[in-house]
């Protein structure tokens, strides 16, 4: 099982990736929803690398899948606002929000500025994979981390040894 968190790490690494890709490549900017997602994706993947390097026993890897769970819930949350407000654009005012001033002024964002500073519109779903958007992708995505971490909390039979 200790290969689950290894795969979550992987699977947050290649999201984020994925997401400079679209950025500066395909040059979508990324909105300050986008931005709070790749937070979340982050605390997701380091959770579950920390959790693959500690190889907890039941109590230690509650504690990793708890927080992994609250993580993907926020994401979700974020990844599902932005989902509605592409749908529904006219419940969203254009302009710099207080989201974007407060992640563009967060040091993160001065030390990594194409990792973490929002430029874009958040009611953009231009780019659309098998009907679906980023935002929606992006809420699969924390949805089914978020299921995994409730699947291995639950798992009482998970001791350290098999974790190998």
């Amino acid at each position: 099982m200790r290969i689950i968190f290894l795969l979550i790490f992987l699977v947050c690494t290649g999201l984020v990736s994925s997401a400079l890709y679209l950025q500066i490549i395909e040059g979508l900017l990324p909105c300050p929803l986008c931005i709070f997602q790749r937070i979340a994706y982050w605390l997701v993947g380091i959770t579950a690398l920390l959790a693959f390097i500690h190889n907890p026993q039941l109590l230690g890897r509650r504690i990793y899948c708890v927080l992994i769970i609250l993580f993907s819930l926020t994401g979700a949350i974020v990844a599902g606002r932005q989902a509605w407000l592409i749908r529904f654009p006219e419940s969203f005012e254009c302009g710099i929000s207080p989201e974007e001033a407060f992640l563009n002024g967060l040091p993160l964002a001065q030390w990594w500025p194409a990792m973490f500073e929002a430029n874009g519109d958040c009611t953009d779903g231009t780019w659309k994979l098998l009907s679906l958007t980023i935002p929606d992708w992006s809420l699969l995505a924390f949805l089914a981390f978020g299921f995994t971490a409730v699947l291995l909390w639950k798992n009482r039979s998970a001791h350290p040894a098999n974790f190998r």
